[in-house]
């Protein structure tokens, strides 16, 4: 659905995108994560047809850009930071000057359609200069989807909203999931990405990793199981380390962490083997590491490899 092969962007000598490859399936929630400046909605607005690459090249919905942009241009919905609304019109007037542009064919039944799934039908008479953010982001995104397009860009869609809004904004973008929408969220919000996202890229300037976020933590972690127990007694570690399938021990306080590959699979075995020991365990959950974490640390091992 989208596909970039060696997209790259410089600014008056300067790198914003290098060498971005990378493709995103129809029907996929695809986050791209990355600090400020890291090229992310340089990257949007090259995928958008905004602005074009300095080389390299891109297909959006099957249309090359720089080829199709009239195509890729009605394929695409997006969002941006800032709204961009006109504040003295009303919400109807807003979403039918758009509507216009799109050429869309029933413009008043498409404006109810958005205005009422965002649940800004009540408000549609009253001029958007005295809506919330909140109540702006989504009449933005309402505007991002009057034609219908199956690829919809998100650039940071929560940014400044409060946790309501968001949460209105984050369950309307699950809704569009199932709708089979291909959706392109950037955002700093590395727990929203978490929560909606089928899969991330972490980008700065060049793209250092894309997977899901469980395949992401499983590669720079692996697997452990946290096991609180009433005490540790001694020999208990060197027991458990001596199991075929786990990798390793760490003592905790209160308790051990204990690495292995398929904690569904070997914890019937680690609690059968930890009851033969005579340990009293209190309980056992596996450790999760958060995509904060994640994101830190590719971060951190970006920098060293860049020296």
């Amino acid at each position: 659905m989208i596909r970039a092969e060696g997209l790259t962007k410089w600014f008056n000598g300067n790198l914003a995108v290098d060498d971005l490859t990378l493709d995103v399936r129809r029907g996929e929630v695809f986050g791209f994560l990355g600090p400020n400046g890291a090229g992310k909605t340089t990257t949007v607005r090259m995928l958008t047809g905004l602005i074009a690459p300095t080389a390299g090249a891109a297909w959006i919905n099957g249309h090359q850009l720089g080829v199709d942009d009239q195509a890729v241009r009605a394929s695409v919905g997006l969002l941006t930071e800032a709204p961009g609304l006109y504040p003295r019109l009303t919400a109807v007037e807003n979403l039918g000057v758009y509507a216009g542009l799109y050429g869309v064919d029933d413009v008043a039944g498409r404006v109810q359609k958005y205005l009422t799934l965002l649940d800004l039908w009540g408000r549609r008479d009253e001029p958007v200069g005295g809506f919330s953010k909140g109540m702006q982001q989504k009449l933005a995104i309402a505007r991002a989807l009057l034609h219908e397009p199956p690829v919809l860009f998100l650039d940071e869609p929560t940014s400044a909203l409060d946790p309501e809004a968001a949460r209105v904004v984050r369950d309307f973008v699950e809704t569009l999931r199932g709708e089979g929408r291909t959706i392109f969220i950037c955002t700093h919000n590395l727990d929203e990405a978490d929560r909606l996202c089928d899969r991330v890229a972490v980008i700065r300037q060049r793209l250092i990793r894309v997977d899901t976020p469980a395949n992401l933590r499983r590669s720079l972690y692996g697997r452990s199981v946290r096991v609180r127990l009433r005490e540790v007694t001694p020999g208990l570690q060197r027991a458990i380390e001596a199991l075929p399938f786990v990798r390793g021990v760490t003592p905790l306080d209160g308790g051990l962490r204990v690495a292995l590959d398929e904690p569904e699979e070997h914890n019937p075995e680690l609690v059968r083997a930890l009851l033969a020991q005579g340990a009293a365990i209190q309980y056992l959950e596996e450790e999760e590491h958060s995509l904060e974490q994640v994101y830190f640390d590719l971060m951190h091992e970006a920098q060293e490899a860049a020296g």
